[in-house]
């Protein structure tokens, strides 16, 4: 008999991600905890409105506490909103009889951070375990956990108990076990958080793949930029249980509007100064030195903006802290820099930089003992001075 859950051919990549099909919707739900013992309720989530296209990848991140694992747990009806609607491929899942619920939930895939896998069970048995509660045939899962086993990479390990493997061994079965039923969306509960870097790096790969190649939509969870940045298209950023900024990937991390979102990336992206500089910076104009950060993206992300900014606009900028990355395949830098805070050199700078369609903000002021940097005033040409 043929495997009833064999993986569909992937659509055209362009198609799905165009396509404003949304596949998983949370429209104005909230989720408030009872009191317990005196307490008073909890608002974990409080007027959601969301998206997941399908075929995409979707990353929401926050802080320990922002509502990040209540949000998934509604999407897979593990708890249910007390406001609003969750609906996944046309269901809503948030007023789903149990019965019903739990055929929806086959549609759904999850895997964890503690990968929770049955100790007693091989990896493949746990890969089959999902197939044998939907009532498959024998041979049917033997063939789709040969299958899965593959596609992770872990044909080899397929007799071995968890205790024999690895954590990203271990989080590789979870996600063998999550695909086993053909799922509409795979869930990511901080499923790399308990890994080292290389191995999250591996598992970040894997999932990008998954989604690539077999046009899988993706919900993960997270408190990691780099996580977003690897393998999202598009991003939410969750605060006290709302949503304090979403957006494509790219926009959100080289234009972040809330303050939330410019903390995560300050400690990512080479956005923060160094904290030496940090604990003296003081405001505009209260310094020797003016602290800007340039944003690099457009058509001039690549260009020598320094030497133009110098040798054409007549300021001289000292390099304080920066990086040079590719976010969603296109080019984004950051610089942070001082130039001298003499009237007239920062005003200069902004308004050249603005002009080759680069961000500039202006950070603060140091005073004269916090670097050695010592940017030349300009002369009445408007030309740095040169002995």
């Amino acid at each position: 008999m043929t495997a009833p859950f064999r993986v569909p051919t992937p659509p055209d990549l362009a198609d799905r991600l165009g396509s404003p099909d949304a596949l998983v919707r949370l429209d104005g739900v909230a989720k408030t905890y009872p009191a317990r013992r005196g307490a008073a309720p909890v608002a974990a989530l409080d007027g959601i409105d969301l998206s997941l296209r399908r075929g995409a990848v979707l990353g929401v991140i926050g802080r320990s506490g922002a509502g990040k694992s209540t949000l998934i747990r509604l999407v897979n009806g593990l708890e249910r909103p007390s406001r609003g609607r969750v609906v996944v491929d046309g269901a809503e899942i948030s007023s789903l009889p149990e019965a019903a619920l739990r055929r929806e939930r086959r549609g759904i895939g999850m895997i964890f951070q503690h990968f929770n896998l049955l100790s007693s069970r091989t990896a493949a048995e746990n890969v089959a375990f999902p197939l044998e509660i939907a009532g498959a045939e024998r041979a049917a899962i033997r063939a789709r956990v040969d299958e899965l086993l593959d596609l992770v990479g872990l044909t080899q390990q397929r007799d071995r108990y968890p205790a024999e493997l690895s954590g990203g061994q271990k989080q590789r079965v979870g996600i063998a076990r999550a695909l086993a039923t053909n799922p509409k969306v795979l869930l990511s509960d901080e499923a790399t958080s308990a890994l080292d870097p290389e191995t999250t790096g591996a598992i970040l790969d894997l999932l990008g793949r998954i989604n690539r190649d077999l046009g899988l939509t993706i919900l993960l969870i997270t408190h990691e930029m780099s996580v977003i940045r690897a393998i999202a298209h598009e991003v939410a950023v969750l605060e006290n249980g709302r949503i304090a900024e979403s957006g494509d990937v790219f926009e959100v991390f080289t234009r972040p509007r809330a303050a939330i979102t410019r903390s995560f990336l300050d400690r990512e992206t080479g956005r923060a100064l160094p904290p030496v500089l940090a604990a003296q910076l003081r405001p505009e104009g209260q310094g020797e030195t003016n602290v800007l950060r340039i944003t690099f993206r457009g058509p001039h992300a690549t260009d020598p903006v320094l030497a133009q900014l110098a040798r054409e606009g007549g300021v001289e900028a000292c390099i304080l802290s920066g990086t040079v990355d590719e976010i969603a395949g296109r080019p984004f830098g950051t610089l942070v820099v001082g130039v001298s805070a003499a009237p007239g050199v920062t005003a200069r700078a902004q308004a050249f930089l603005a002009a080759r369609q680069l961000g500039v903000e202006v950070l603060g002021s140091l005073p004269a003992s916090a670097w050695p940097i010592p940017p030349s005033a300009p002369s009445s040409s408007g030309r740095p001075d040169v002995a």
